[in-house]
């Protein structure tokens, strides 16, 4: 097949040319096709230029090219697209490219590389090249259900997060009810760990598997603060007059204020996704207990390990992040995998595209056996994000060098991605 210059094949193309190959076998009303991929075209990576570029794509076609053994290919000039959406001719080719990619249109090419076609006395196409959206039929039924796993996903946000503020708000009331009363208690450190948990809440692009964590830590966090609250309530005894109360105040402050040194562990991400590295004297510190301390003046230790766990699990990544993070990998994984659910799905989708940035099998073997497979996974993705920007020329060598930072306990996977994340949002 000879193409027009400005494309050169990719898998991307042929999975589309596949794509277009399924549609012409099925017929699909032209609505439905479009409403099924508006309805999930930002979630699958289209912009809105795209989404332009397709409905003028789609208003050259007929609702007899939408049946079975047709297929609606569009003969357009660039110079009347170009008109149409106001693109130059570049962004065109940008966008069409993306379209193409993503896996909605398809390129049917001429022999001489120039689109053109021509109908029948009934409107039916004969012969045409251009732009093929039989793609579109293909993937109508994947479309739907995506939108029906996405509108219960967002439901479900829903659902989670009103649960986090209603646990957020009897948190707060509990502590400052607490701390106005000057009751016993680690307040203090209650405190800082809310404040962390508040930090993890997602300004956007949340998933309901990162809400219910979140969840978790804080319904786990209003328990131990109700506990705290009612023991030090229950145990609280009036004190008498003596007359003397600048003493009694000076007692009750000296008891109700042990001392406590809070440290901010070091959290380091090496070949785990969620590892942290504290010594026992930075736990101690971070929970607030005294060495030789009372009894009564020791946090418990229940309480410290709890503190540690969350602590650790928070720089857990997950999926999400990573397909915000690596917008390219997202797109091509998109293409082979369609809608991924979990760890098993991205990795599979690694293991496919590895071969198309020149990754060989033994350095992806090498990759999962020292980081595991979800790290090697996530790596993966940060170095196929890195090649298409242009941004490494070996990937091979690149993620050999990512196993030997994992080895040393210097690689900061989370850095990285939420790194590209600062960048997109700048």
């Amino acid at each position: 097949m000879k193409h027009t210059g400005w494309r050169k094949p990719t898998p991307g193309l042929g999975v589309a040319e596949q794509l277009a190959q399924a549609g012409e076998r099925v017929a699909i009303p032209k609505t439905r096709a479009f409403v099924a991929l508006k309805r999930v075209g930002a979630h699958i990576g289209l912009k809105a230029g795209d989404m332009m570029l397709l409905d003028t794509l789609g208003a050259f076609t007929q609702a007899q090219d939408w049946e079975e053994g047709q297929r609606p290919i569009v003969w357009a000039s660039n110079a009347y697209l170009m008109e149409q959406t106001g693109f130059s001719l570049s962004a065109l080719k940008r966008h069409a490219r993306r379209l193409a990619e993503i896996g909605v249109i398809s390129f049917q090419d001429s022999p001489n590389g120039k689109r053109w076609g021509r109908r029948d006395a009934e409107g039916r196409i004969v012969e045409a090249y251009g732009f093929d959206l039989s793609p579109l039929s293909a993937r109508v039924e994947e479309f739907e259900g995506l939108h029906t796993e996405l509108q219960a996903e967002r439901e479900l946000c829903q659902r989670l997060k009103r649960q986090i503020t209603v646990a957020r708000r009897m948190i707060r009331a509990r502590i400052e009810a607490a701390l106005s009363s000057a009751l016993r208690g680690p307040w203090r450190q209650f405190t800082g760990l809310f404040e962390e948990l508040l930090d993890r809440l997602p300004r956007r692009h949340e998933a309901s598997e990162q809400l219910v964590r979140l969840l978790t830590w804080f319904k786990e966090l209003q328990e131990r603060v109700e506990a705290a609250y009612l023991k030090a309530t229950g145990a609280a005894k009036p004190v008498e007059n003596t007359g003397n109360n600048d003493t009694q105040v000076t007692k009750k402050t000296q008891e109700m204020n042990p001392r406590e040194v809070i440290s901010e562990p070091h959290i380091l991400i090496t070949n785990q996704l969620d590892p942290v590295t504290s010594n026992s004297s930075e736990k101690e510190e971070a929970a607030g207990v005294v060495p030789n301390a009372p009894p009564e003046e020791r946090v418990d230790r229940e309480l410290e390990d709890w503190v540690a766990e969350v602590r650790k699990k928070r720089t857990a990544l997950d999926l999400p992040t990573i397909m915000q993070a690596c917008p390219e990998f997202a797109s091509w994984a998109r293409n082979l995998g369609g809608f991924l659910k979990d760890w098993g799905d991205l990795h599979r989708v690694a293991g496919q595209l590895r071969p198309m940035i020149g990754i060989s099998e033994h350095a992806w073997n090498v990759a999962q056996d020292r980081m595991g497979t979800q790290v090697a996974t996530a790596a993966f993705a940060l170095v196929f994000e890195k090649h298409s920007a242009g941004e490494v020329a070996s990937p091979g060598g690149y993620l050999r060098g990512m196993v030997e930072k994992a080895g040393a306990g210097e690689l900061h996977l989370e850095r990285s991605f939420y790194g590209r994340l600062s960048g997109q949002a700048a």
